[in-house]
């Protein structure tokens, strides 16, 4: 069965919520990683793998979490998903402190 296309805001939701958990340490890196490439791109591992110029393996262990990789690697696998590695505090009631903060109007 194919899977239903996600629209833009379809996308941007599940991409905040993926960021959210992924800030309260619910989820890891692979984990939203997985997602976003199976139910926002809808591709295959293979398919990922040769668009980030990495081996499908190399992507397999980036989403069950068994590689330590760069953050140059990280940016490289996130890129495609308009996504880069950042500073985030370790302090978690100040990450908690920093999602409950409302974004200023642009």
């Amino acid at each position: 069965m194919k899977r239903k296309e996600l629209s833009s805001v379809e996308r941007e939701a599940l991409l905040v919520k993926l960021l959210i958990q992924l800030l309260r340490e619910e989820i890891t890196p692979g984990k939203v990683l997985r997602q976003l490439r199976r139910d926002v791109l809808g591709m295959s591992q293979t398919q990922y793998a040769e668009l980030v110029g990495i081996s499908r393996r190399s992507l397999s262990d980036l989403e069950a979490d068994k590689a330590s990789p760069t953050q140059a690697l990280l940016n490289q696998v996130f890129r495609p998903l308009g996504l880069q590695t950042g500073l985030v505090p370790r302090n978690r009631k100040l990450r908690e402190r920093l999602l409950s903060v409302e974004a200023p109007n642009a």
